[in-house]
């Protein structure tokens, strides 16, 4: 069975799945990272709502990607979890 990177790179070889995929990326970025975050520190959903206020509701959606947070909302994420919000602009050439 293939892994999801797996996948994704024989997908990625498809030029109208790359450019589909190059307009999500940023938000599916943001994705995995609230969600590697919840994970890394060992949280659930329901315990990251506790810390933050948050309903686990909202996080349910934020994490399946049918919200999208505003600053305030990730900077309310990275507090619960005791980590600091860096957002970035890298230039292309650097990727």
């Amino acid at each position: 069975m293939k892994t999801l990177n797996e996948f994704l790179d024989q997908q990625m070889q498809d030029p109208e799945f790359k450019k589909e995929y190059e307009k999500i990326r940023p938000e599916m970025d943001i994705i995995r990272a609230i969600v590697d975050a919840r994970v890394s520190n060992n949280l659930t959903q329901k315990e990251l709502a506790d810390r933050t206020g948050i309903n686990q509701a909202d996080i349910s959606k934020l994490e399946n990607g049918t919200r999208n947070p505003s600053l305030r909302l990730l900077q309310r994420l990275a507090d619960g979890m005791d980590m600091v919000l860096k957002i970035e602009f890298i230039p292309k050439s650097k990727i």
